[in-house]
This record gives C-alpha cells, sequence and structure tokens, in this order.
C-alpha cells in the first residue's frame, strides 16, 4: 500500500508525520505481514512530539522527497509514539542498549520483517555530521546488509533475544540483604562526579533513580560519602542552568558536566521524580532552597502543564523554530525588564554577561565560575 497511513491516526506526534512523503504505518500486524509478504526490512522510528531532535531529523530527512523515496523503496517505514506505545519503545530501548548503541529519541531501528532488530540507531543527519554518517549512506548500507549478509543479521538478532532472556527471564522473587544494597549503593557512589554531582562526564541526566538509593543508603547507614554526593548533586542541580530560575520546573538534561547549559525540553516524569526526592531531603535537613525549588515546580506544573482530565507529558524545547529561545536572554533585555539597582545584583547572582555565555545570551544560572 504506497501511501502514508497516518492520518487515521490520534497521536499528535503521528499525525505531526501524516503528510510526509514517507510511507509511514502505524506499529500493527498489518505493517509486519506487508513486510513479511514483501520480504522487506523495517525502518522503525519512535519518537514524541516534544522531541527537539525528532523534529530535525524530521525536517532534514522525512520531509525531503529524495530520502523519503529512499525508504518506502528499500523499507517498511513505520513510526511510532513512545508515549501512546511506551511497551514499544522499552523493548526496542533494551534492543539498542543491547547493540551497543546509547538509547534515545528519536531512535531509529532497523528489522527484520519478524520484527527482530538488527541495527540501530538515535538521530542520523542529511549531511556527515557530528561524526554520524548521512541518513541516505545508512538506509543503502543497513538495506544491503539485509539481503546480502543474512548471517550477521541472525546474529545481531539472537543477541538482542539473549539479551532480552537475561534482562526479563530471570526470577527476580526474593529479599535484598543489606551486604547487596552497600555493594549497589558504593557501585553507583564510584560513578559520581564528587564536584558537581550526578554521573561522571557529559551530558548530566538527573537520575533520580539512582540519587535515591545514595539517599536511602545514607538514611541507612549514616555515611556521609552517600549525603555528600547527593547534597551536591542537588544543590547543582537546583542552582544551574538545568532549573528554570523564573518559570520553575527542570529542563530534561544538562550538555555540560556543572549543570549550567540545559536541553530545554520539560518532561512531566523528570519534574515529578524531582520533587518527590526533593520532598524527601527536606524533611530530613529542612534546607531552604529545596522548599522553594519544590513549590515552585508544583506552581509550574499547575499553572503551565495542566490539561483537560490530567497534566501534559512534556513541554517542547523549541519556540519560533529555536532551541531553547523562551529560556534565553540578552543583556539589554535583562536591564528593560527590571529596573535601578536590582538590576545589576540580578545580573551578578544570575552570570548574565553583556556576551552571553550561551551563543550569545544568557542562560540563568547560579552555579560559581
Amino acid at each position: 500500500m504506497s501511501r502514508n497511513l497516518l492520518d487515521a491516526e490520534t497521536s499528535p506526534y503521528l499525525l505531526l508525520h501524516k503528510d510526509n512523503p514517507v510511507h509511514w504505518r502505524p506499529w500493527g500486524e498489518a505493517a509486519l505481514q506487508e513486510a513479511q509478504e514483501q520480504n522487506r526490512p523495517i525502518l522503525l522510528s519512535v519518537g514524541y512530539t516534544a522531541c527537539h531532535w525528532c523534529h530535525v531529523m524530521n525536517e532534514e530527512s522525512f520531509a525531503d522527497p529524495e530520502t523519503a523515496a529512499l525508504m518506502n523503496e528499500l523499507f517498511i517505514p513505520i513510526k511510532v509514539d513512545r508515549e501512546e506505545r511506551p511497551d514499544i519503545d522499552q523493548i526496542y530501548q533494551t534492543a539498542a542498549n543491547a547493540m551497543g548503541t546509547m538509547g534515545g529519541w528519536p531512535l531509529t531501528m532497523f528489522l527484520t520483517p519478524q520484527g527482530e532488530p538488527y541495527f540501530a540507531g538515535t538521530y542520523f543527519p542529511r549531511e556527515q555530521r557530528f561524526g554520524q554518517p548521512p541518513f541516505r549512506n545508512v538506509l543503502q548500507e543497513v538495506a544491503r546488509v539485509y539481503h546480502e549478509q543474512p548471517e550477521p543479521v541472525a546474529n545481531a538478532a539472537a543477541r538482542v533475544q539473549q539479551a532480552y532472556t537475561n534482562l526479563w527471564g530471570r526470577d527476580l522473587r526474593g529479599q535484598l540483604s543489606g551486604a547487596i544494597l552497600d555493594d549497589v549503593s558504593l557501585g553507583i557512589a564510584r560513578k559520581f562526579d564528587i564536584f558537581f554531582g550526578g554521573t561522571i562526564g557529559a551530558p548530566k541526566f538527573p537520575t533520580y533513580g539512582l540519587i535515591e538509593i545514595l539517599w536511602r543508603a545514607y538514611l541507612r547507614t549514616g555515611a556521609e560519602q552517600f549525603n555528600q554526593l547527593v547534597q551536591t548533586t542537588m544543590a547543582n542541580i537546583c542552582m544551574g542552568g538545568v532549573y528554570d530560575h523564573l518559570g520553575g520546573g527542570l529542563h530534561r538534561y544538562s550538555v555540560d558536566e556543572r549543570w549550567t547549559v540545559p536541553h530545554f525540553e520539560k518532561m512531566l516524569y523528570d519534574n515529578a521524580q524531582f520533587i518527590d526526592l526533593l520532598t524527601m531531603m527536606w524533611q530530613h535537613n529542612r534546607v531552604p532552597t529545596f522548599r522553594m525549588r519544590i513549590e515552585e515546580t508544583i506552581g509550574w506544573l499547575l499553572r503551565e502543564m495542566m490539561v483537560e482530565h490530567g497534566f501534559a507529558s512534556a513541554l517542547d524545547a523549541d519556540s519560533e523554530h529555536e532551541e531553547g529561545k523562551y529560556y534565553v536572554w540578552s543583556e539589554a533585555e535583562i536591564d528593560a525588564a527590571l529596573a535601578g539597582t536590582f538590576v545589576q545584583k540580578f545580573k551578578e547572582v544570575y552570570n548574565v554577561r553583556r556576551e552571553g555565555n550561551f551563543e550569545g545570551r544568557n542562560i540563568l544560572h547560579r552555579i560559581g565560575p
């Protein structure tokens, strides 16, 4: 069936792609059967509405007639909204990790007609950059491998199946001993940055599950090592550019190791975990900044994220077709918005410079030099 089939979908993300020249199919038995009947591999693209790089790949490749023609010729293209089908996203993110690819969105998976993954990636550029080959080259090579080298394809699928078995096939019932919890906590602590908190290196995600394990280890053992790592992490998140100091709420992650330059999406689940962990910590130590961030973030959720019957799942990183434009300021804009002696103090506290601290503009943050 040679046309785009997303026009009948209800997902806002899928409807964004209904006018692509790519012959997208929604996930389902019909698409898998079509791939098997034609012996064509599947190109599975998973994304979501607020994903910046999903929009970039759409504009560069999926909206491009030449790239779309290649996708339609070589593959059965399937589009999935991760917020509508988190189960599919989890399965193929796990597969990507098992194949040595760091997951993320957009997730770009190449599957056999039976749905078995044999090559994985995320964002591929239209032209070579970021150390990535052009997407069209990837399409041609991955299709060639499927038809000409069945053994490597089968081996890749088998490795992924083994990873699924190892992850989900074990009986995990039972109690965790104190010794196991201590080993896990020490292992996590060794991967944490003692200067800025969070896991060592960049990009830096606020990995609340790991932070909470360290916090509970501190409460259980009293070991100051765990407390210091958690306090450093949460203090820098609360003061860094990864937190929106004007509107409240936390951005997706930090591009740098100091938490100063965010990737500007705001996710509901990140902010829910942020509130939960800060509340646990505030109940223990009554740090005023933690309470302030809790109240500001709840205020932002109620003010900007409430929709009919609940909350929106995410807020897009882009405004006026620029990533983060809504959140960055020139010095002149701040001078115009604030009056009197207060403006100079504000600029000192929030690291505002004439030349800017991010692409000629300023991300407000309170991390020292």
